[in-house]
Parts: C-alpha cells; structure tokens; sequence
C-alpha cells in the first residue's frame, strides 16, 4: 500500500486540477460593460436550489454602472436586461431575478428599477446532465451610469459547466430598496425557437398600432423642418414650379417620382433593418451611421458636393448617355434621385424623433415595423404630394427671379454649415483636422471638374484636366483620410501637464520626458507619428521608467504654454521635446528631429526598476 502511494497522490493530485480546471473555465469572467472606472462582468456558476443543480449568471460590478429591470422604464423598449441560456440537450426554464433596487433617472427625472453592483439570477434546468457540458448564455440590454448610457450590448458567456457538482449557494436575496413594489421580478420571455425570431419582437407599449403608423407619418412630416432638409427644399420647389408649367400629366409624374424617391429611401433602410435583425437579433437605427467614421467622411464629402453645385461651382447631371434620351425619363430619374437624397440628408439632424420611432419599430413584428419605417418616407413626401395634386398652391409661390438664385447659393453656405458641424463631431480632433483639410482638396478638384472645362471643351482636353483632377483627389485622399495613430499595443500612456507632478518626479530621481505640442501644429503631427509612433521608442520610455507627459499648448492661457517659456525658456515654437534626467540636467530637441537622437539620449539613462 505505501509502494502505492506516490500513485494514488498523483492521481489525486490530477483529479483535483481537472476539477479546478473546469470551475475554473465556469468562472471565466466576461465584461459587459465599461465606462471609465464603472464596469460591470458576469460568469457562470452552478448552485444548489432545495437540493437541485440551477445555473447562476453571477454578475460583478460597481455600484453606479446599472442594468434596466423592466422594458417599460428602460431607454428604449426591451432594452432591459435579459438573460437567454441555450445547450444541447438541455431545457432552461425562465430566469429568476432578484429584487430590483430603484434609482434615480436624472435625465428623466423618474425612478426606475434597476440591477445594480453584485447580483445573480438563477436558471432552472432539466435533466441534469451527467458530466461537465457546453453552456451558451446570451445577455442583452443596455447599461447606463448617472451620468450617461451606454450603447445596446448582445453578447454571449460560454462555458463549460459541471451541473453534478452543485456545492455553492445561491447570493441571499436583497431587499429592496424602495418598498414592497420593488419584489417584484421581470423575466424575459424564453428563447424563441430557431427561425422564428418575430416571437421576440412583441408590442411593448399599450396603445394600438394605428396610433403608431399616425406618429410614424407625423414624425416623417416635420422631417421636412429640419436644418439638413431645408437646403434642397429651393431645388424642390424650383423643379415643382417647372413642372407646373407642363401638362397635369408630366406634372403628377415628376411629383409622383419626387416621393417615390423619398420612401425609396426609407423602404432601403427598412429592408437593410430587418435583414440585419432577422440574421444578428440587433437593433439598427440612423444614429449608428455617425459610428462609422468611413461612413461619417463619406456623407461630409457629399453633402460638400452638393453644396458645391448649390454655388455653380460644379454642375451634377446625369450621364450624357441617359440625358441624350427622348422623353421625360431623365427627368423623372433625376427628380426621384432628389427626393432620395433628401431623405439621406435628413439623417445628420433626426435627433431623438427618429431614434424612438426607428427603436420601437424594430422591436415590433417585422410587417408592422416595415409599415412604420415606410410611413415615415411617406409622411416626408407628403407636402410635396399636395403641392404637385393642387397646382393653385405652386402659384403663391414667388416667381423666379433674383431672390431666388441668392436663397440657392445662401443654402449652399448653409450646406457646408450642416456638413462640418453635424456630420463630423464624432470624429476625432486630429482626424477630423485631416478631414476638413481634404475637404478644401475635393473641393478644388470638384472646381477643377465642372468649371476649368465645359461642352465646348475638346475631348482630350477635357480628359486630361478632369483625370488630373481625379488624381490629385485620389493622391490626397490615401494621404489625408486613412485613420493615424500606433500600431495595435504599442502606445504612450501620455499623462497631462502638471508643474507638480514634474517636481516629485525629478525629487525622486525619475527622468521626465516633456512633448511640447498644440493641436495646430503641423509638425508636431509629424514628430507623433515618425517618433512616438515607433516600437523602439516606447519600448524605452517604458524600460527606462520614465514619465512620459504631454504639454499643450493650443492656448495661450495653458499652464504648459505658460511654462514653456517662464520655466523652460522657450519663446514658444513647437515642437519641442525636453528630457529632464535624473541629475536635473536638461536635454531639448527642438523641430523635426530623428527617433534616434530620442533613443540615443534615452539610453544614457539607468534602468527603472523591474
């Protein structure tokens, strides 16, 4: 038995590391959510319910990071938490939540209940599977702070779990946090079966669908007040009142195409929606377009152009193939192609309007948030359906004349107004400098295109003039529009300027590597990217312990810009990096300068601590 012994420890020995191993893998965190120092994770774990095995999705996290407990009072319908657990040959029953606590919605000035901090919901189950198996958790909803919400997460915790091993007990219950009404619980509907995801798009609001549809078109109707609508309404207008000279016929066909265009656009969105939906169960709304900064640069760029042709500095029209045509197909093509563009450009300025309608459409079954969608681009289109159906209405119009070439070209400013303020807020500050300085570019090229040749123009010429125009575009798009910055995982954990915190460093002996910069400078730009960029260069700031800050000094009333010359004798050119090593001395490179002079002078310094 004792030559049996070292056997029978190693055995015991590797039982209980597959043990681990597998809790281990049940208890693998997964974050949910993260805002600063708010975050929130969950994992699974298997606990022991009047004697039988239920899976816990435990969640850990801070105490102002929540989830919504009921779909009612969350943000968006079914923006709620929900909980959906799938595995082969098992059946979940629906999730046990535990009491909800009630918080205080600053934005709407309401309570509403709420999961907070560390909890866990309970899953019944059968059968009880035998050995450790798969388990696949789906968690949807969204999560918010005091301050501000986050977007709708869909993410899914898998695992490994041992369902024969139920030893931990179930977190106690607890209380609630403002009486009796708050015990309650909410549970998501169970998983709805393959194929069939419209079972999970239910009405969640009381009132009848008729009123929605009725809302939906209201909402489509006061599109037309937006700011990024009113620029083509002149373009709208003109084309109408040239059409009502015509016959009825060709009048009601050209506003007919007007509208068509208009729903077009949305029935495109709608289509786009529910296949996206229907494929990933998310939910897709206009606002998510300014989430995409190529999306983003792609609709600045044509709006500009389209602001351009408002100043006849470049003409659209279409190609001389389709405007050599007989008949009024051109026409037809190019009003409808308006009118879709009009429902493009009301994307930037919808605000919440759109945002409610298009998240309570999709949460509905797919006819009835198709109609909604659509209605929309109906409601847009109708104003102009009456004025091309009453012609009476086109004669209390101004004639054309003068007042209307200068509302024109005025909407054209107002064009380049919407396209730098509305579209590119959500780009970053150095890309977004890029951005507005290739718009300058495309606008010369545009220039180029439609004013430096016409008609009269000889072919080659005209083909030697637009093709260099194109390439200079094209030349300063791969220059100008591709996102900068370090390659993935190498970076500097830049820190702000602060005249104290280069005091203790110094007093400690930590060398100090000061980058004087401002947002306006070309050159600094250019320092970033060929010296701090490099692998080589930030491998040594960190293996050298030193501190790395940035001084800014966009603004003459910065403490950097003060600094700068006060303290480091600087008549303020920028760039300039200064080195303060741990002998006080101080080295400076000023200008564009090599990575290895940086590095040279980073390697005199000793070795920080491991």
């Amino acid at each position: 038995m004792i030559a049996n012994r070292p056997f029978l420890t190693c055995l015991a020995s590797v039982t209980l590391f597959g043990a681990w191993v597998a809790g281990a893998e049940s208890h693998q965190a997964l974050e949910v959510a993260r805002v600063d120092s708010e975050h929130s994770s969950a994992f699974l774990q298997v606990v022991a319910v009047d004697g039988r095995p239920q899976l816990a999705v435990v969640f850990e996290g801070t105490d102002d990071l929540h989830y919504y407990a009921r779909s009612e009072t969350a943000p968006a319908p079914q923006f709620n938490l929900r909980i959906r657990p799938s595995a082969e040959g098992l059946d979940f029953g629906e999730p046990a939540f535990p009491p909800w606590q009630m918080f205080h919605d600053v934005g709407l000035d309401t309570e509403v209940e709420v999961y907070v901090g560390d909890f866990q919901v309970l899953v019944p189950l059968s059968p009880v599977p035998d050995g450790p198996i798969r388990v696949d958790v789906r968690l949807t909803g969204m999560a918010c702070t005091s301050q501000l919400c986050l977007p709708p997460f869909d993410k899914t915790l898998s695992a490994r779990v041992d369902f024969s091993a139920a030893t931990v007990e179930p977190l106690a219950a607890a209380e609630p946090s403002n009486g009796p009404q708050a015990t309650q619980t909410v549970s998501p509907a169970p998983e709805p079966a393959a194929g069939d995801r419209s079972a999970e798009r239910q009405a969640v609001l009381p009132y009848g669908t008729v009123v929605y549809y009725l809302l939906a078109i209201l909402a489509g109707v006061s599109i037309n007040l937006m700011p990024c609508v009113l620029p083509v309404i002149p373009l709208i207008l003109m084309r109408l009142i040239d059409q009502s000279k015509r016959s009825d016929g060709s009048r009601l066909a050209t506003g007919l195409a007007f509208c068509v265009g208009v729903v077009l656009f949305f029935a495109a969105f709608a289509l786009v929606s529910a296949v996206i939906n229907l494929t990933t169960g998310a939910v897709l709304d206009l606002n998510s377009l300014f989430r995409y900064p190529s999306a983003v640069i792609v609709l600045f760029l044509a709006i500009v152009l389209f602001g351009l042709a408002m100043l006849d500095v470049v003409t659209i029209s279409l190609p001389s193939a389709l405007a050599s045509q007989q008949g009024s197909g051109s026409g037809l093509l190019g009003t409808g192609g308006m009118g879709f563009f009009a429902g493009v450009l009301s994307t930037p300025c919808s605000g919440a309007l759109l945002g409610f309608v298009l998240v309570w459409a999709q949460t509905q079954p797919l006819a009835v948030s198709s109609t909604a969608i659509i209605l929309m681009g109906v409601g847009m289109a109708l104003p102009y359906a009456v004025i091309v159906s009453v012609p009476s209405l086109l004669e209390r119009v101004p004639k054309p004349g003068t007042w209307m070439e200068i509302f024109k070209k005025s909407t054209g400013f107002l064009l380049f107004f919407i396209a730098a303020k509305l579209t590119l807020a959500a780009l970053p500050k150095d890309r977004l400098l890029n951005v507005l300085t290739y718009g300058i570019v495309f606008s010369f090229c545009a220039w180029m295109w439609g004013a430096w040749v016409g008609f009269a123009t000889p072919a080659g010429k005209r083909r030697l003039v637009r093709s260099v125009a194109l390439l200079i575009a094209v030349g300063a798009a791969v220059w100008l529009l591709p996102a900068g910055g370090p390659p993935e995982g190498a970076s500097i954990d830049w820190q702000s300027y602060d005249r104290q915190a280069v005091s203790r460093a110094t007093s400690q002996g930590q060398p100090v590597l000061l980058k004087f910069t401002a947002d306006w400078c070309t050159n600094c730009k250019i320092v970033e990217r060929r010296v701090y960029h490099d692998p080589d260069v930030i491998e040594r700031i960190e293996r050298k312990n030193v501190l790395p800050i940035m001084a800014d000094t966009t603004l003459i009333d910065y403490p950097a810009t003060r600094d700068f010359q006060q303290i480091y004798g600087e008549a303020g050119n920028v760039p300039v990096t200064i080195v303060v090593l741990p002998n006080a001395e101080v080295r400076k490179l000023r200008g564009i300068f090599d990575k290895q002079e940086l590095i040279d002078l980073l390697d005199e310094l000793p070795e920080g601590p491991k």
